[in-house]
């Protein structure tokens, strides 16, 4: 569902239909450690990004909100695990290593674009 940012996310719901006025973040619905989730966090909220750029399946993100220093600003914390591997994903961009591991064109992948690196530009 497209966010009030204007980014696509699956986590955001919103429902105005016939009198109803719900909007709500999925992942910070949940979570007891977080703020309450406002609408205009979803402008600074990196989830829909990396949802563009890891489409995996086992990873699963969890989102936290926290007041910065003095607490007049809003923090967003991104903790990502992978569920088949059960470890914690340092980059979720990328996504678990073990994962990509397993994944056999994804190796060729990074060979190319090693060798296109190394190789300076011929004019």
């Amino acid at each position: 569902m497209r966010t009030p940012a204007g980014k696509e996310c699956r986590y955001y719901y919103q429902d105005f239909h016939r009198g109803k006025s719900i909007q709500e973040c999925r992942l910070v619905k949940g979570n007891t450690e977080s703020l309450a989730w406002k609408p205009s966090d979803c402008s600074r909220c990196p989830i829909p990004d990396i949802l563009n750029a890891n489409s995996s399946g086992n990873m699963e993100l969890a989102l936290t909100i926290r007041p910065t220093l003095l607490g007049l600003g809003r923090r967003m914390e991104i903790h990502a695990t992978c569920l088949k591997h059960m470890v914690t994903i340092d980059d979720p961009y990328v996504g678990c290593p073990r994962c990509n591991k397993e994944r056999p064109g994804l190796e060729l992948f990074w060979q190319a674009l090693e060798s296109d690196d190394a190789d300076p530009p011929k004019e």
